[in-house]
């Protein structure tokens, strides 16, 4: 099925519905939503596009996004989404490993487009082309989809090569949009979602469930993540849900602490795309409540493998509260996850191994890349690259990437173990641990600081803690950690500072 017809039945029941805003200015209600999409179908269909054509979207978060976003889909073709913070040239790459028929963008994202050499394909939004788009004949009617059909083609992050496109079909998204509901949070027609993270990824992927529920759109006027402006949506709106990283809910919760923010009208926040420490979860549910849930997918499994629900991450009566809380939680209802050994085979609880998974939510696949698709999916399971473990419980706990443990003397260190207890240090603000070459012990164990703290003090602290191999035996300090569009520490930048010789 299209997922199209989500929109197009919300605009059929409650067409008066208030649908897109601009911070607090509605752009359109379900009806106009609907009408603009549908032309923007027509319009396509007009120039050659077809079901099954890619068409792209290099935008900023703006309420013309969904538009052209559900024109696509009326039209039966599959959205490309493009990070606005990428380069025009790596932008340029997506376009032609997608064939992409065209692409919509914003007019500074033009600008760049141009400057990697793309033109012939670009409608500005907004322009007189976008205008006569969305106020062309419309398409009668949404076009049938199979469930198995691509409907979105997302572009891995790339931090290792060139990015891969990986293949979501409309039947994963159902799949993830239906076990949100059960396993993370109920979406409900008073809501508002604002969209203060990249639409193109976690932030946008939720747009379906609140468009059939007839809820509210939110775009703030700065067009990203800015703490004052959440604030004061949130509190306008009331009832707003909001996709944000884990380096987005610390700076949420010090922002909130520093101006008095009390976080009124924030009913639900969703965290992932990478490590969430305890001391910053624990200060941050201390100053909001009960509003955070947490969701554990990868774009080859979007936002499907585990949810940690608003119950678990508000819980202090648990006995092993703690560790529930460090999880990514439990499996979700479409999904099977196991933890499997270097061959693949199951583990015993608690047994450390790759955490792998299948259901509805896994891609079929990698876009034009067989040989990268094989080492992925393996005997119907995705091959996460993620190391960690599953209590008896079931709670699913991740350690760190494969590619990110740390081998010392025999030994492995998980760096997000060594990581977790250097936050515990009041004047740690940030802390990433990576291994460095050691020609006796094979590697040795390197922690990048942001913070005050001495060596003695942070060496006494993982004393007592952890066994003294996991000890890092350099603490080197940076003003902030790289981290990538996403909000993720690129450990690949921290091991080139070490070739580079960066000092303690």
């Amino acid at each position: 099925m299209n997922l199209g017809h989500w929109l197009a039945r919300s605009a059929q029941l409650t067409p008066e519905r208030p649908a897109l805003y601009l911070g607090q200015e509605m752009v359109a209600d379900y009806a106009a939503f609907d009408a603009r999409a549908r032309a923007v179908a027509g319009w396509m269909a007009g120039q050659g596009v077809g079901p099954g054509d890619r068409v792209a979207i290099f935008m900023k978060n703006v309420p013309e996004y969904l538009i052209t976003f559900y024109g696509i889909w009326y039209l039966g073709a599959v959205v490309v989404p493009i990070n606005a913070k990428l380069h025009g040239r790596e932008a340029a790459y997506i376009l032609q490993d997608s064939a992409a028929k065209m692409v919509f963008a914003t007019a500074e994202l033009t600008k760049a487009l141009a400057e990697a050499g793309v033109q012939e394909l670009v409608v500005t939004v907004p322009s007189k082309t976008w205008e006569n788009a969305i106020t062309g004949p419309a398409d009668a009617d949404v076009a049938h989809r199979a469930p198995d059909d691509l409907a979105w083609l997302f572009y891995t992050s790339g931090t290792t090569g060139k990015p891969k496109g990986v293949c979501i079909t409309h039947r994963m998204l159902t799949a993830m949009s239906l076990s949100y509901q059960m396993d993370a949070d109920q979406v409900r027609a008073e809501d508002a979602t604002l969209y203060a993270a990249p639409m193109s990824h976690g932030a946008g992927i939720y747009n379906m469930l609140h468009v059939r529920a007839g809820a509210r759109h939110v775009c703030p006027p700065s067009a990203g993540f800015d703490s004052s402006e959440i604030f004061d949506l949130a509190a306008h709106f009331g009832s707003v849900q909001m996709f944000a990283a884990p380096t987005m809910v610390k700076r949420l919760t010090q922002v909130a602490q520093s101006d008095g923010h009390s976080g009124e009208g924030l009913r639900t926040i969703v965290y992932a795309g990478g490590p969430m420490y305890n001391a910053d979860i624990i200060e941050a549910v201390d100053h909001f409540g009960p509003i955070f849930v947490q969701i554990y997918g990868q774009g080859e499994c979007p936002m499907g493998i585990t949810a940690l629900s608003r119950t678990d991450v508000a819980d202090r009566r648990h006995p092993r509260w703690r560790e529930r809380l460090a999880s990514v939680g439990r499996a979700q209802s479409v999904v099977e996850v196991m933890i499997g050994d270097a061959d693949g085979n199951p583990v015993p609880d608690g047994g450390h191994g790759e955490i792998m998974v299948r259901g509805d939510t896994v891609m079929p696949g990698y876009w034009q890349a067989a040989d990268a698709t094989a080492k992925t999916l393996i005997n119907g399971w995705l091959m996460t690259g993620d190391m960690g473990f599953m209590d008896a419980d079931g709670y699913v706990s991740m350690q760190d990437r494969s590619k990110d443990m740390i081998i010392t003397g025999g030994s492995n260190v998980y760096p997000r173990e060594v990581e977790e207890i250097l936050l515990q240090h009041p004047e740690v603000a940030e802390a990433s641990v990576v291994g460095r070459p050691h020609p006796e012990w094979g590697e040795d164990v390197v922690a990048f600081i942001v913070g005050g703290a001495s060596d003695a003090e942070l060496d006494a602290l993982c004393l007592e803690h952890i066994a003294r191999f996991k000890r890092p035996k350099s603490y080197l300090r940076l003003d902030e950690l790289p981290k990538n569009n996403y909000g993720k520490v690129l450990k690949t930048e921290l091991r080139g500072l070490l070739v580079r010789g960066a000092k303690g």
